[in-house]
């Protein structure tokens, strides 16, 4: 009735809201006869409409009940809202009637079919360890059920899945131990306070297992070993049993796991993808280095896996016909700016990186992924870059470098340092830091790292200043020796000196007074060593620096 009451009222009003008896008259008797003949469709209109808006109060109650969105008949979530049948309530009986025919249509068609399976179901299988014969089950940390990289392979590092899980067990209580003997230590003890004779005995048995190993392998172990790298050659890790001793291999096997973990993690976060974001390994000059972290190449070519870089101006490229036709064309021959060093065929070059910003920014990337603190990729501007190379008959080779800021208010006489993985352990890291310090003296300032330096440059530093202080003692032939005085001889931050000291007992509180104690043993043993190496190219010498400090420092 109230349909029939708008129609006649919208019709038969006019302009001035009256209505005309005659042509209303008419218009009822037609309206009347127009209701009685399209009643029966109305009705079936109406009830499908009905049941209509009650699938969809249902469908909704559904959805309010379940958060998650509707599922297609494949059992996947819908991309789009044709995917889903609901029909609005006002649809005509033709279009729900044929949407019905076709929902019956399509579920008799898919009965037929295998149901898809969710996309979180289907990626772990997707994905899959990249060692040859691995099932990727199993995780080197021994705290996750699969792995899909070589870091966290057990059958790569030659273990089983349940080893892995046996080794995480006895980790964990050898670190709840540790924690409590920490825990049970004095809360005001000093950082670097004298070991105890708990730790003394430690150190004495540590260095007892050390000794007591077979240096050389038996010929047995020698065949084993050579068999298992001509079987599986790169695809698996050398054998390391009897290659040192049992404590050595097990810190080893602590820090592989503790690795491990570390880059599960980055991985879980998104921010790097091991396998298909990450360069593996690079191919620079007559050397193929496998790369430790993750460096921000462009996406274009960190894809790659494998890098081409050219020794000489460190530009980088996607393949060796690429490398081949840019070194056949490069000009350079040493990096770029002035050459302040040279002594045989060791030179050190001055770059600044205002002026050659693209070689510095390039030199940069390269050098992260070999360092893992390193954050300066791009903002070079600010430093100076002391190239070291080793010249032959092709060109002067890039052996390490280290960055400098221009004008440091804590006296930082390194930025950043670096030696390169193939001129690693033959003396090169100390000679870059008797550099820094020999430029802190021609400055006439006193230096230090700044912080905080990688593993292997904090091993580098301590190395190096134990054997300077060790060498001051030498031939230091006074009684009374101030921190000071050796400070401005060395060119070493006091508080380096302080803390080595710490470290060689060589610092003692007696009487309200700290003593410098001379320790014989030290220096003998230092001194045996000088004479074993015997004279060595791997100093500096500082006759040999052609150097002025930039303006402005």
């Amino acid at each position: 009735h109230m349909f029939q009451f708008m129609r006649r009222h919208m019709a038969g009003s006019g302009s001035d809201g009256t209505e005309d008896s005659d042509s209303s008259a008419e218009r009822e008797q037609t309206n009347s006869s127009e209701s009685e003949g399209n009643m029966p469709k109305r009705q079936r209109l109406t009830r499908a409409s009905t049941r209509l808006s009650q699938s969809s109060q249902d469908l909704k109650r559904g959805a309010d009940h379940d958060e998650s969105p509707p599922l297609t008949p494949t059992g996947n979530a819908p991309s789009s809202e044709s995917e889903l049948d609901i029909s609005s309530p006002n649809a005509s009986h033709d279009e729900s009637q044929a949407k019905d025919q076709a929902s019956r249509d399509s579920d008799k068609d898919l009965s037929h079919r295998p149901k898809r399976r969710r996309c979180h179901e289907t990626y772990n299988f997707n994905m899959k360890c990249p060692t040859p014969g691995c099932n990727s089950l199993g995780h080197l940390t021994g705290k996750h059920e699969r792995h899909f990289a070589v870091s966290g392979c057990p059958l790569y590092h030659n273990l089983s899945a349940d080893e892995c899980k046996v080794k995480a067990v006895s980790r964990e209580k050898q670190e709840e131990e540790a924690k409590g003997q920490e825990e049970s230590n004095s809360r005001h003890a000093t950082r670097h306070q004298t070991p105890t004779s708990k730790q003394s005995r430690y150190k004495e048995q540590v260095s007892e297992i050390r000794k007591g190993r077979n240096s050389s392998l038996q010929k047995e172990q020698k065949e084993k070993h050579m068999e298992h790298r001509q079987t599986h050659g790169n695809t698996r890790e050398p054998l390391l049993e009897n290659i040192t001793s049992e404590y050595d291999l097990e810190l080893f096997r602590k820090a592989q796991a503790r690795a491990s973990e570390d880059l599960e993690k980055l991985r879980i976060q998104g921010q790097i993808t091991e396998g298909s974001n990450m360069i593996k390994t690079i191919l620079f000059g007559r050397y193929e280095l496998d790369t430790w972290y993750h460096s921000p190449y462009p996406e274009e070519y960190a894809r790659l896996g494998r890098l081409y870089v050219c020794e000489f101006c460190l530009k980088y490229m996607k393949s060796q016909t690429i490398l081949r036709r840019h070194m056949a064309k490069c000009v350079w021959k040493h990096p770029p700016g002035d050459e302040v060093y040279r002594k045989g065929a060791i030179s050190v070059f001055e770059v600044d990186g205002k002026k050659n910003k693209i070689y510095c920014q390039n030199l940069c990337l390269l050098a992260k992924l070999f360092l893992d603190h390193k954050t300066l990729y791009y903002d070079v501007e600010p430093f100076l870059f002391y190239v070291m190379t080793e010249a032959d008959n092709t060109g002067c080779h890039l052996v390490g470098y280290f960055s400098k800021e221009k004008n440091s208010f804590l006296n930082y006489n390194v930025s950043c340092i670096l030696t390169m993985p193939q001129y690693m352990r033959q003396g090169f890291g100390k000679m870059l830091i008797d550099f820094s310090y020999l430029l802190s003296k021609v400055e006439e300032k006193v230096g230090s790292p700044e912080r905080p330096l990688s593993d292997l440059g904090l091993i580098s530093y301590r190395s190096y200043w134990k054997e300077v202080l060790l060498r001051y003692m030498y031939n230091f032939q006074g009684k009374e020796i101030s921190i000071k005085e050796i400070s401005q001889e060395t060119a070493v931050n006091p508080v380096d000196i302080v803390s080595t000291l710490q470290s060689l007992q060589m610092l003692k509180y007696w009487k309200g007074k700290h003593l410098v104690l001379k320790r014989q043993d030290l220096i003998d043993e230092w001194k045996a060593k000088e004479i074993k190496r015997g004279n060595s190219n791997k100093t500096i010498d500082p006759s040999s620096l052609k150097w002025t400090p930039p303006k402005g420092t």
